[in-house]
Order: C-alpha cells, then structure tokens, then sequence
C-alpha cells in the first residue's frame, strides 16, 4: 500500500492519467491531479476520486508547454500537502506528418510537453524525494521510446528522450531511496487512439474491425489494445516498495512490440 504518500499525476483527467490517478488513488495514495484547462469537469474529477476511495485529491491547473507552471506545480503540491513522494510524468500529445512538412510550432509543442515538461516537474521534485529519502518518478514514454515509425518525428524524439532522462535521473539518485522509470505502452485504447482509428479507417475506406486489425495494430502481434487501467497498474507497482530495487529501466505493455 502507498497509504498516505502525496501522488502527483500530469495530464490526469483522462485516458492513461485518470486510470494511473485512479490505480494510485487505490493503493491510499493523496492525489494530485492536473490538466491545463481548469475547468468544472477537471475539478469533478478530483472530488469523484476522493469519495470513491477514500483519499483527499485535489486538482491543480498547470501547462506543461510551460517550464514555470511545470515546476509550480510541484511547489503548490508541497505548500498543500507538505511534500511529494510519487511523480508521474503522463502529459503528452500527438501530431503525425512527413519530417519535411511537419510544422515547426508542432515540433517545438510535442518536444515541450513530451519531454521537457518531465526534466522540469522531476527536477522540482527531486529535493523533497531526496529530503524525505524515498521517492518514485515514473515517466509514461511509449513503445516509440525504443521504436520509431513514420512520420512521428517529434514524438518518437521525444519518447526516446524521456527513457534516456528516465536512465540519468536514476543513476543520479541511486542509493538515496528514490527510483526512476519508464512504462512504455504501445497503442492503448484511449480517446486520441479512438480519433487516430477514426482517421484511419476514413483515409483507407474500411470498416473500424480491418482498420484495428491491419493498420492500427500491425506493429502490436496480440492484436490487442492495452487497456489504460494495465497501464496504471504497472504505475502502482513500479511506486510501491516491491519495486524498490528496479530503477533506470522501462517497463514494456505492448503486446509484444519491442519484442521483434
């Protein structure tokens, strides 16, 4: 159990977020949620995870294209709850197009948000980890973190970067109770997936099925969709004490991707 221990989840209202949110929230853990829209629907989230189980739960806005409002967002856990002992660095977004037409403004978007949001929240939290002796940093990269594909310029570079500072941050604080590491999901079945299928099956005219099976799936042999609650399970376990000697590694839930 991580009863009591302050959990700060970037990117939380949805998707792998609320369900890593949700597992953390399972386990006792204080929670922290966040997105940069603040609106009645976010807040609302953080008021249904603190009555379904039990925990206190707040949600603090902060964009993560925003180095300052990255690391605010640790220091207004800290001044809220005292401390912060589980960091995951979930925020990311997506944009797909040749390297020769892919909009400068996207690339610098998907950099900032994908990577650079993690070396600032983890760099802010890092002295309070190090102050209490314990601590667990889990990026969320992806299956593109150790692949690449086409036309994912910017979120492959991104992905690859986020496991290699998974890999530096836990050299860094080897020995001092404090772990780093990555899961890497290939494609989950998420409200950007669900849009991704949509596009797909309209661009290559088939059926939702073909399109899952032989365009969406090809790379992932299951031919299934992890689920986001397989994704924040393996959170949960990589926070809790079981896990205390697995640091600077990534954790795959592809299917079999990164096996071939």
């Amino acid at each position: 159990m991580l009863t009591g221990k302050i959990a700060i989840v970037t990117g939380s209202t949805s998707g792998i977020g609320l369900a890593t949110a949700e597992a953390l929230a399972a386990k006792g853990c204080t929670l922290v949620v966040n997105s940069y829209s603040d609106s009645q629907q976010d807040h609302a989230v953080a008021t249904q995870l603190a009555e379904k189980h039990g925990v206190e739960a707040v949600y603090i806005k902060a964009d993560m294209a925003k180095p300052d409002e990255c690391r605010d967002l640790i220091e207004k856990a800290v001044a809220r709850f005292g401390s912060v002992d589980v960091l995951v660095n979930n925020a990311g977004i997506q944009f797909v197009a040749p390297v020769e037409e892919f909009p400068a403004e996207r690339w610098d978007a998907i950099i900032a948000i994908n990577l650079s949001s993690a070396f600032h929240t983890t760099a802010a939290a890092i002295p309070h980890m190090k102050a209490s002796g314990w601590g667990r940093i889990v990026n969320i990269a992806s299956a593109h973190g150790l692949r690449a594909s086409p036309n994912k310029s910017a979120y492959v570079a991104a992905k690859h970067g986020v496991v290699g500072l998974t890999k530096t941050v836990a050299l860094e604080l080897a020995g001092q109770g404090v772990t780093c590491n990555a899961v890497c999901p290939g494609f989950v079945l998420t409200p950007l997936v669900e849009t991704q299928i949509e596009d797909r099956s309209r661009e290559a005219g088939l059926d939702r099925e073909t399109t899952i099976r032989d365009i969406i799936l090809a790379k992932q042999p299951s031919k299934q969709f992890a689920t986001v609650a397989e994704i924040g399970a393996a959170v949960a376990f990589l926070c809790s004490n079981d896990a205390a000697q697995i640091t600077g590694t990534t954790l795959s839930v592809d299917g079999g991707w990164t096996a071939q």
